[in-house]
């Protein structure tokens, strides 16, 4: 039996935490001490006592300030996060904002809230909607910064709506350039991207070469009265830059996501409160995936969507054993390994190493199982954070023994 420290619903259907999709071998627990696995949404667990058999953390969003991911690696647990879960989410309401504030539409809704009482409001509406005169969004130039999972999605969105679509993403993976539209104009610069563009909106994670990116030098390159949007990190963009551009009129209107004491304060700016990803399908989406990532993790040592951990995916393991070690970075590390293992008798058959920053992570495949002893001499070798046994897909009967 694997036992789940669920932290918070997850997801706000019938699902709730998503616990409901675990199937047999699961249980939820209220006891960290007793937890093999954390599903968590927006609890912090910095400063928290992992137990001691806490393999992973699943987090059902994209963000993950709220987990000690440097600590979790040391310590051989496994962070997940669930990029692109919530992407459509996002998309929908960047280009909702988009249009509806090109328009100044909550402006006119406004004037109606307060003008109910009004028995002439018909006629005094036809008089007032002069000052509620916007623009139309089709063919300007829009510029999107980052062309991830939502990124892409926004670019595309835009596109088809007819406007003229810039992006800027030094990163860009395969998978998400094969999802962008060829018509998406990339260029190789911030400079290139913001220049006489009517609308920016920002896609990007927060990094320390992304923190400010969008200042008072990126701000005055913009069509003079544009929009910006960021529905991305609160840090991306220069505070007090983009106070003095919408001051100055450099900048018409700021959307945002993210309430600070800043924001609140700054004029034509329209904010929502971090709602970027809450829709009943987003939620649902991220909790099925972190759900799903635990799962393969703990049942195949299977490492997808890891923040501190690199992928790595061999599949079930159809041999004798499966053998997985979570350990520093460092050299020779592949070779003691696999030294303590040729003095068991245990014969290599197939292998996987990969590594991030100062983690690595290293699975293998064996003809046999290997003795306690044998394990133990693995986790005394310097730089080892954990090692764990899986079981034979054909030797599973159920949950009992399957992995430590």
């Amino acid at each position: 039996m694997r036992y789940v420290k669920v932290m918070d619903n997850i997801a706000k259907d019938i699902t709730r935490d998503g616990v409901a999709n675990l199937g047999d071998g699961y249980q939820k627990t209220d006891d960290m001490q007793r937890a093999d696995a954390i599903l968590v949404r927006a609890s912090s667990l910095h400063g928290m006592d992992f137990g001691p058999d806490v393999r992973c953390v699943a987090r059902s969003g994209a963000g993950f300030n709220n987990i000690p991911i440097d600590e979790c690696a040391r310590r051989g647990i496994v962070v997940f996060n669930t990029p692109g879960g919530n992407s459509n989410a996002v998309k929908e309401l960047v280009v909702g904002m988009i249009l509806v504030n090109s328009r100044d539409a909550l402006g006119g809704m406004r004037w109606v809230l307060d003008n109910v009482e009004d028995p002439d409001i018909v006629r005094d509406a036809e008089k007032n909607k002069k000052a509620f005169v916007g623009r139309e969004a089709i063919g300007r130039k829009v510029g999107v910064v980052g062309l991830g999972a939502v990124g892409s999605k926004v670019a595309n969105a835009l596109l088809h709506l007819g406007m003229d679509v810039y992006g800027y993403d030094p990163y860009l993976s395969v998978e998400h350039a094969w999802e962008l539209s060829k018509h998406v104009k990339r260029v190789d610069s911030m400079d290139e991207l913001c220049r006489d563009a009517d609308y920016v909106t920002l896609h990007v994670p927060s990094k320390e070469d992304t923190r400010r990116m969008m200042g008072t030098h990126e701000l005055s390159l913009m069509r003079k009265g544009g929009m910006l949007i960021n529905y991305a990190r609160a840090d991306i963009i220069d505070e007090d830059a983009v106070a003095a551009a919408l001051e100055e009129g450099q900048l018409g209107r700021f959307v945002c996501d993210f309430a600070t004491p800043k924001t609140t304060r700054m004029p034509r700016t329209l904010i929502t409160p971090h709602m970027g990803a809450c829709t009943f399908e987003a939620e649902e989406h991220c909790a099925g995936m972190a759900v799903q990532q635990m799962k393969d993790y703990l049942e195949h040592g299977i490492v997808r969507n890891s923040v501190n951990y690199p992928d790595c995916d061999l599949g079930p393991c159809r041999t004798g054993g499966r053998i997985v070690a979570l350990h520093a970075n460092v050299p020779n590390m592949i070779g003691q390994i696999t030294a303590i293992l040729a003095e068991s008798n245990a014969n290599i058959q197939r292998m996987a190493n990969e590594a991030q920053a100062d983690s690595a992570y290293t699975v293998i495949d064996l003809d046999q199982f290997v003795e306690v002893e044998t394990l133990e001499r693995l986790r005394e070798i310097p730089g080892i954070y954990r090692i764990r046994k899986i079981t034979p897909l054909a030797q599973r009967s159920d949950f009992k023994g399957i992995c430590q």
